[in-house]
């Protein structure tokens, strides 16, 4: 009996995924997988019921193709400092082909950001075979030959299972930065919350990164642990970066959206979320846990409660350690007007709570709002769930 042929998937147009890091703001999307192959985590409402697939790399290229059209289109059309007329922007879209406005509203936010960077897209680009990936690389590299950066997610389970020859390979074809959901470096929380991963398969895929010569940026998850784990959450969170080392380390503040399943954790009290004040206090403990690396802290997310605590290890350490401890020396009510202003847009920072006319504008919102250092938590958690 002949078995079944597979029908080769046709070339639905181009495409482009949900996410990306807010650091690939200005990037190029490039689409070579769709949604993500574990799709388990308690804490994440991305791809939920989305089924993953591979996109054939001929459509990648396709895609590729497409974008490189437009963008020579633009290129030809800029002056001297890169500005298009307003009736050559028309003359483009209106001979756009069918189905090809994405595409081209891609290449036009591209050419406005500068071009200087490529994020490859979904979840867990890593998955799709070595050499195809390597083909795909290379034909963006023929394409776009001045593009600075090309990033792309990764999941630590992933990495760590390809060969140190194949991510060389990678490397040497244009990849260049990876972002890693690291989350925790505890494995009682990471089986907690379904990571699919332990401490010790972070810490190999990390140095795997690095031994091929990319960039790594691994992403840490303050509050993840909860109240029972946020001790241990922190100190082994912050011995796996020791021994990895990092180029980046991001923080993204936990939140739990309605749709997520441990948001039914949470709200059948199985989970018990961490405050702003204890978070705080695990961040710090993190903080002060993180020695003999020359890593860079971002805090770049509206998620996060304190933008500037950031810097480069271990000369910024002491800054960064400075400020968490301001905050925690408040007054209750001090603290409350700052939690709720940083989520309100009010401040950005800290040190704006020196700005009277912004310190009345906060006091003023949370009298008006009714928002108390008893409530303060509760209302934050609401105010946070718009941006994820």
């Amino acid at each position: 009996m002949q078995p079944k042929c597979k029908t080769p998937e046709s070339y639905k147009g181009f495409e482009q995924g949900p996410i990306r890091p807010p650091s690939e703001a200005d990037s190029l999307l490039i689409r070579v997988s769709r949604n993500c192959p574990w799709n388990r985590c308690t804490f994440c409402p991305v791809y939920k019921r989305a089924k993953f697939s591979l996109r054939p790399t001929e459509h990648v290229k396709r895609d590729i193709d497409m974008l490189y059209g437009y963008v020579e289109q633009l290129r030809q059309l800029g002056d001297d400092s890169g500005r298009i007329r307003q009736a050559d922007i028309h003359k483009v879209t209106e001979h756009a082909g069918q189905g090809e406005h994405q595409a081209l509203n891609a290449a036009f936010h591209w050419f406005a950001e500068g071009m200087n960077s490529i994020f490859i897209q979904d979840a867990n680009s890593l998955i799709i075979k070595p050499p195809d990936l390597v083909e795909i690389l290379t034909h963006l590299k023929k394409c776009f030959p001045w593009v600075k950066r090309v990033t792309s997610y990764a999941r630590s389970h992933t990495v760590a299972r390809i060969k140190d020859e194949d991510l060389k390979a990678i490397q040497e074809a244009g990849l260049n930065r990876i972002h890693i959901g690291l989350e925790s470096g505890s494995d009682q929380v990471l089986k907690m919350v379904n990571k699919g991963v332990t401490k010790e398969t972070h810490i190999k895929a990390g140095l795997k990164v690095k031994k091929a010569g990319m960039e790594l940026s691994e992403y840490v998850m303050p509050g993840l642990g909860g109240r029972k784990f946020s001790e241990e959450h922190a100190l082994e969170t912050a011995d796996a970066l020791n021994r990895i080392n990092p180029d980046f380390i991001r923080l993204r503040t936990l939140t739990i959206p309605d749709r997520t399943e441990l948001f039914e954790e949470y709200h059948a009290g199985r989970f018990e979320k961490c405050t702003d004040m204890m978070m705080t206090k695990e961040i710090l403990l993190f903080i002060e846990n993180l020695n003999g690396i020359t890593s860079v802290l971002k805090s770049d997310h509206i998620l996060n409660l304190f933008e500037e605590v950031r810097g480069v290890f271990p000369d910024d350490k002491e800054g960064m350690i400075r400020i968490l401890k301001t905050f925690l020396d408040m007054e209750p009510e001090r603290q409350c007007l700052y939690q709720a202003g940083r989520r309100l847009g009010i401040f950005r920072y800290l040190s704006d709570m020196e700005n009277p006319h912004k310190l009345e504008k906060a006091e003023k919102t949370c009298q008006q709002l009714g928002i108390t250092p008893k409530n303060v938590d509760e209302v934050v958690d609401e105010l946070m769930k718009r941006f994820v």
